[in-house]
């Protein structure tokens, strides 16, 4: 791959990770809150034959600084395109990767020149039912400060999710979302940035979502919680002309899982 770029900004006194590499029309690529960039690993290298892309981890991710506080994770997205001199780019989000990816769409109309969303829920999205199993389980091992326990549990609830069980899995693929998962789960990122995250998008993305002004992608793996397709489905109906994609046989991540499926979603939708 040429043209490979890494870097840390600075945003409040803790330094974000980013990479960038291909050039062209910029494609952000936006984490699930479990993992980090390299969630992305196989998908980065082809789409930035086609596109300028761009990586980063979310503070309390990956190589960038742990958390102190609540953080807002749209506004470190925008410092991050505004540092790269980026005015308009295509988002791609991941779990909260496309909630924060949807609300800077929204608070910025024009950035976006398109958005996906891969099983996201949008900010304000009342979740109904029973929620994951081992979620309890999995808050209350975090909070103890059982990294291992509680690293393995969030692992099974959006890794191997609720219709399958560990040995049904990849091996090497859940061992790299384990090591990726490790690192916010030792740092506590979600408990101390996430819970109650800074400046919160007021009135919430939920609220308007027939206000979005730039094509969308909904992509859902059909493991999905029952609630987050339901979200899927929901964005899908009332964001104009948006379209949405199902994924056979993987959960939370497909990007993760499939990356060549995913890919090839992804392409069709951009090119």
């Amino acid at each position: 791959m040429s043209n490979i770029e890494t870097g840390f900004l600075e945003i409040d006194g803790s330094k974000l990770y980013y990479e960038t590499a291909g050039d062209g029309t910029p494609v952000v690529l936006s984490h699930a809150g479990f993992l980090d960039s390299r969630m992305f690993d196989g998908i980065w290298e082809q789409l930035s034959r086609k596109f300028m892309v761009i990586r980063y981890d979310m503070r309390g991710f990956g190589k960038s600084d742990p958390v102190t506080g609540p953080v807002c994770r749209r506004a470190d997205l925008a410092r991050l395109l505004n540092h790269l001199g980026i005015k308009q780019a295509h988002l791609v989000g991941c779990s909260i990767g496309g909630e924060l990816s949807l609300d800077l769409a929204l608070e910025n109309p024009g950035l976006a020149k398109s958005i996906t969303l891969v099983d996201s829920t949008p900010g304000g999205f009342d979740m109904q039912g029973e929620p994951p199993r081992y979620l309890f389980e999995m808050f209350n091992a975090v909070q103890n400060g059982d990294v291992d326990y509680g690293s393995e549990l969030q692992i099974r609830i959006w890794i191997d999710g609720q219709f399958r069980e560990p040995d049904q899995m990849d091996k090497k693929l859940r061992q790299k979302a384990l090591e990726m998962n490790r690192i916010p789960v030792e740092r506590k990122t979600f408990l101390i940035a996430d819970t109650q995250p800074a400046r919160p998008l007021t009135p919430p993305a939920f609220t308007r979502l027939e206000k979005v002004a730039c094509p969308a992608l909904i992509i859902a793996g059909s493991l999905e919680n029952s609630e987050v397709l339901r979200a899927a489905d929901e964005m899908a109906a009332r964001i104009p002309g948006a379209k949405k994609v199902i994924m056979e046989g993987c959960a939370h991540v497909p990007a993760f899982e499939q990356p060549e499926v995913f890919l090839s979603h992804l392409m069709s939708f951009l090119w």
